[in-house]
Formats: C-alpha cells, structure tokens, sequence
C-alpha cells in the first residue's frame, strides 16, 4: 500500500520523470501535490501499470490534485547539459510551475539539487511507497507518450508511436536504415557499434 506522505507539511508534492533512458524525445517530469483526503487503491509507479490504467489514473490525478505541472526538456537541451541534469531540470521547472508552491519535495531516485529553500528528500523507488511520486510518474509518462505520438507521424519509420524513443531493436535498426532525426539525442550511444574502431 503506497503512502500518502513522507513529510509531516500540508503542501507536500511528489516528483518523478520519464524517458530518461530514451534515444528521442524529451525527458519529461512532472510534479503533483495530492489533498491530505486523497486514496486510490490503483495508483502505483506507471511502470507496474497498463497504458489502460495509467490512461484512467491521469483524469483522476488532474482533478483531485491540488496542483499537478509537467515540463519536457528537448534534445538540445539533454545534449547541452546531460541527462541527469535534464531530468533534475524538468523536475525542477515542474514544480516551480505548482500553485501553491509546496512546503516539501520528494523525489524519485537519489539526485536531486536544492530549489529555492524548499526541503527535499530523494527516496530510491519512491514511485512505488508515495503516492504523490506514483501520481507525479503517471503523468510524466502519458504525456511524454502523447507528444512521442505526436512526433512519430512526423517519422512514421521509427515507430515511435510503439517504442516511444526507447533503445529496442526495431528503434534502433531504423537509426541504422535511415540515420538519425533533429528529435535523436545525439550525446547518447544510438548504436552500440559506435564505440568499436575499424583497425
């Protein structure tokens, strides 16, 4: 059973990010700070959930969240900065964009850099102890999936719409077959053979 808070403020909201390990697209977070009233015996972490569910959990979330944000961070950007640094980004600008902005954060995984003397705590798995984590997930993935769909009729040929810019096999032959996009990260390892040396 996942929990309603870690902290003991009233204004408490959850963060997480999706897409991190994708060769396109951006890394989206988002940010959710749910009511002290707040059950659903449904949400956890969107990985462990269908798309069927995270689609039903999102309008849920939305409306009895008191405040919820979400911001992509683009390619250029990723490619600027890194990818740990994008996602903290993203996080960050999430919850900069909440009203009321909160008394305490919490963050998935274990890195995180201060935002204007808010308290912080990063909590490893925390997408499935916290609910306002888990919440914060599933609206980081659905719309990052909905403007990965959006992209892919643009680039129909990497069926993005599938693979949603994760490294699989089909993702990646199509790199080898077409080369890369303007939406390709291109800090990141798009094919493992390009580390090898022709000698």
């Amino acid at each position: 059973m996942l929990k309603l808070k870690f902290s003991k403020f009233k204004l408490e909201c959850g963060t997480d990010e999706a897409g991190r390990g994708c060769l396109a697209g951006p890394v989206t977070a988002a940010a959710v700070i749910l009511p002290n009233s707040f059950k659903n015996s449904i949400l956890n972490d969107s990985k462990q959930l269908s798309k069927t569910k995270r689609d039903f959990l999102k309008p849920i979330i939305e409306t009895e969240a008191l405040s919820f944000a979400f911001t992509h961070v683009f390619e250029a950007k990723i490619d600027e900065i890194n990818i740990l640094n994008a996602s903290i980004l993203a996080m960050q600008r999430s919850i900069l964009k909440l009203d009321p902005i909160p008394e305490f954060i919490i963050v998935d995984g274990n890195r995180f850099k201060p935002l204007q003397d808010i308290p912080y705590e990063t909590i490893v798995k925390g997408d499935s102890k916290f609910l306002s984590i888990a919440a914060a997930s599933i609206l980081a993935k659905t719309y990052r999936d909905a403007y990965m769909h959006k992209i892919h009729e643009e680039f129909p040929m990497y069926n993005w719409k599938q693979n949603k810019g994760y490294p699989t096999k089909e993702h990646r032959d199509a790199i080898r077959k077409y080369g890369v996009t303007k939406y390709h990260r291109k800090s990141f390892r798009l094919l493992p053979e390009q580390l090898k040396l022709e000698l």
